[in-house]
Formats: structure tokens, sequence, C-alpha cells
């Protein structure tokens, strides 16, 4: 019963660091890029408004840096539940 709950947990602790990734991806992509664009567009970024920036580069580089997080996070949350590649 307790291999069972350690399970649970790690596949819990996993999909909802997924789900926050996603959010936060969801967030600056399509709301910031999108839907938040033309509450953005006073704030200049490289000779561009801050919305046209989120919609082309900056969504972009938040999803990187998702990438790295996720994997940083992954390989700890492996090691917590001692489920760890060698």
């Amino acid at each position: 019963m307790s291999q069972d709950n350690d399970n649970n947990a790690y596949w819990s602790a996993n999909v909802r660091l997924i789900l926050i990734s996603l959010v936060i991806w969801a967030l600056v992509s399509f709301g910031f890029g999108i839907v938040l664009r033309p509450l953005l567009a006073g704030i200049s970024v490289g000779g561009a408004d801050l919305g046209f920036w989120f919609a082309q580069q900056g969504s972009i580089l938040v999803f990187l840096a998702l990438i790295f997080f996720y994997a940083w996070r992954m390989n700890k949350l492996d090691r917590e539940h001692g489920v760890e590649e060698e």
C-alpha cells in the first residue's frame, strides 16, 4: 500500500508541475501576445510594443525557460521519490 501512495504522490506532483508549466506558457503566449496586447501597446521593447514582442520572441524565451525549469524540477522530484536515472 505504501508503494501505491508513493506512486500516487509522484504522479500527482508530476501532473501538477505539467499543469503549472502549461498555464504559464498559455498566459504568456496567448494572454500577453494576443488578449492583453492592446494593454501592452504603450510599452516599447526593442522598437516594438511589448505585446508584439511577447507574441514574436517573449513566448519562445519563456517556453525555453520552462523546458529547463521542468527538467531541473523533475530531476529533483525523481531524486525525492527514488526513481532517478543513473
